[in-house]
């Protein structure tokens, strides 16, 4: 496997993705437990959620990418028991 951090680029910091972390209350706050980061840009979903798995121990629920002007975009919603907001103060987040 690649080395993780040639996959897992930069963490995205916008008000949308911070909502990520915990939910919007439109959704009663189930649609949260997310973070998003700019990916390598021929990384699969599989590589990306193996990256991710191996960087932070916390398991993967669902990985999901979409292109953008500054790069391939993946948004990784974690399994129920982890935590998005703990992973993302380790990362500096906050």
């Amino acid at each position: 496997m690649p080395d993780p951090h040639q996959i897992l680029l930069y963490p995205i910091v916008t008000e949308k993705s911070l909502n990520f972390l915990s939910g919007t209350a439109a959704q009663d706050f189930k649609d949260g437990n997310k973070l998003e980061f700019v990916v390598k840009t021929d990384a699969s979903k599989e590589e990306i959620r193996a990256a991710f798995e191996s960087l932070f121990e916390a398991k993967v629920e669902k990985v999901n990418t979409h292109m953008k002007k500054d790069g391939k975009h993946a948004v990784i919603r974690l399994q129920e028991g982890e935590s998005a907001e703990e992973i993302g103060m380790r990362i500096g987040i906050f």
